[in-house]
């Protein structure tokens, strides 16, 4: 057993007393999305049924009841529409159609069919802030003059200096190097310039349009006549950007940096953002269902991001802030409690995530030491390390700390298997837009996206039902005991820990529950807090701690309990005798 905290505080725990009053109150709002469950698909590496290399439509469909074993609310996809795949989809040449790569929209209808035969809602991304540069109305806007109604649907402008040779301001890519590209006019000489907040090949739209407005509330209606239960909307604080478009020294995402508050980025956070998804909200609530906007929304402070959920507004927001929390009991009760506290104030449920297709994925995260890189740009092989068991054991304890937190979860495909980033990918199979951007300064986002293990000893581990073409991204040599097939057969794999502690939220209503933090551990290293009946211990110190009373009814790992002690790295749940 590890070596016990020098300080005994277990049996107060067993008392009311110990617990503060509550920070969140229990909610009576029984709408779906309050307390949801939603997996993310990344449809190109989840499973691919004609043995291409690229998942699909159909192999999503197939595995659907799968997911319904982890007791989800909804599936959220990434982008399926019509592409030329510069940036994993998220280029769209058209957004009423499906990539031929992912199946047709036929398909579509049957995932959704299918989808809701087994009670699961299908969110589809939505790119608003962008297109591809294949989008037959950027190839109108590159053929019409300058001033035209074609140009209107962008941002095009003319050049600084004397020859109109240098960008319009010194705003800078999200994938690196400027925001900005020249195009040539029809007779060969140099022309306007376009904005392109991501890589060059995805213009952004020009949102102070009112014809790119209706051009997308005609998407959305698209998609929630062929049943949707909503849209995750990509950037959604980008969308209109600062009159004038002055100069920005800070950062290029728009997070805040020393002499630069994210507040004051004239490319995020607009405040004229806000009327297009309140006329968004409207368009929804003409259909039933409670169909749901999410945002994906980088925005500091934290307090700030509840913007974009106020009641006439988006349902959801991606609390990055929690997504980024460190190995550290201190900041991840800040985190936890700031959250909480925010979004109550606008009443709207919080959401919490530890991994997606753009992050380091936190088996990998929390396997670094401190002080290591870590976050969107990826691990390679000549960097420090992992440690993969440190890793795993961690993920799984924040995992299901998470779980028992009021409000919605997201899950990464992936995450319920422990996978861990793809961290020796040679440069030449990586396809992020930001490597080839940065000159691989920075590595990219494929670590994370690597196609998924469904049987142990098949080719690809199963990703293909069928023998064909290697998958899109290779996956490590290791990854026969993440596979699907063995994992549902061990009662202490990841897997089965995510379908017990899953279903337990569901039928405790843990999601609709409440939050008291603990008195007695709340400048220690375990974090403890109770939601309803539910006592919840996570250690993420050096140290055992001693247990209270009480019955173990989930457990990060089979030892997490070790002899009426908490072992570090681990997280339980109990029942005790507090009243």
């Amino acid at each position: 057993m590890s070596e016990i905290a020098p300080v005994l505080h277990g049996e107060h725990l067993s008392t009311s007393a110990a617990f503060h009053a509550p920070l969140h109150a229990a909610s009576e709002d029984d709408r779906w999305w309050r307390s949801s469950v939603i997996y993310q698909v990344y449809p190109r590496s989840f499973r691919d049924s004609n043995g291409d290399g690229m998942g699909d439509l159909p192999g999503i469909t197939a595995e659907l009841g799968r997911l319904a074993d982890l007791s989800i609310d909804a599936v959220w996809l990434s982008p399926f529409y019509t592409s030329p795949q510069r940036d994993g989809g998220y280029d769209v040449a058209d957004y009423c159609d499906v990539d031929p790569l992912f199946g047709t929209l036929a398909d579509f209808d049957a995932l959704v069919s299918r989808a809701d035969a087994l009670g699961i809602r299908v969110i589809v991304d939505l790119v608003p802030n962008h297109c591809s540069s294949d989008h037959v109305l950027f190839q109108a806007a590159l053929a019409a003059p300058a001033e035209s109604a074609e140009r209107g649907m962008f941002v095009f402008r003319d050049g600084r200096g004397t020859d109109g040779s240098e960008p319009p301001n010194n705003w800078q890519s999200h994938f690196g190097g400027p925001a900005w590209t020249r195009t040539v006019d029809t007779d060969g000489m140099p022309g306007q310039w376009y904005l392109h907040l991501f890589d060059s090949s995805q213009p952004d739209f020009n949102w102070d349009n009112p014809a790119v407005r209706a051009e997308f509330e005609r998407v959305l209606r698209f998609w929630l006549d062929r049943g949707v239960g909503g849209f995750r909307v990509d950037v959604a604080h980008a969308l209109v950007k600062a009159q004038g478009l002055p100069d920005w020294g800070g950062r290029a995402d728009g997070c805040s940096s020393e002499g630069f508050p994210g507040w004051e980025a004239p490319m995020f956070g607009q405040d004229e953002v806000h009327a297009i998804y309140r006329q968004w909200r409207g368009i929804l609530a003409e259909y039933d269902g409670e169909r749901i906007l999410c945002a994906e929304a980088s925005i500091d402070p934290l307090p700030r991001l509840t913007d974009w959920v106020r009641s006439d507004e988006m349902h959801q927001a991606f609390n990055f802030a929690y997504l980024h929390h460190p190995w550290n009991a201190h900041s991840l009760r800040h985190v936890i409690s700031s959250s909480l506290t925010a979004f109550d104030a606008v009443g709207a449920p919080t959401t919490w995530v530890l991994s997606n297709h753009d992050v380091v994925r936190h088996t990998s995260r929390f396997g670094l030491a401190e002080g290591a890189p870590r976050g969107g740009d990826g691990i390679g092989r000549s960097d420090a390390q992992p440690d993969t068991g440190t890793g795993l054991a961690r993920a799984r304890a924040a995992s299901l700390a998470m779980f028992a937190l009021p409000g919605g979860i997201y899950l990464y495909q992936g995450e319920e298997l422990g996978l861990p980033d793809h961290t020796a990918m040679p440069d030449a199979a990586r396809q992020d837009p930001t490597f080839v951007r940065t000159g691989g300064e920075r590595l990219g986002r494929d670590g994370c996206r690597v196609p998924l293990p469904w049987r142990a000893g098949a080719p690809s581990f199963g990703f293909a039902d069928v023998d064909g073409s290697a998958p899109w991204l290779p996956q490590p040599e290791d990854w026969a005991g993440y596979a699907r097939d063995v994992q549902s057969m061990d009662d202490d794999s990841t897997l089965s820990l995510y379908r017990t502690a899953l279903r337990l939220r569901r039928d405790l209503r843990l999601g609709a529950g409440s939050l008291s933090w603990s008195r007695a551990l709340e400048a220690t290293d375990v974090v403890a807090f109770r939601n309803g009946d539910v006592l919840v211990l996570l250690n993420m110190g050096e140290f055992a701690t001693p247990l209270p009373e009480g019955t173990v009814i989930a457990a990060s790992t089979p030892g997490a309990a070790d002899g009426g002690h908490l072992v570090p790295d681990a997280c339980v749940w109990m029942l005790t005798s507090a009243g």
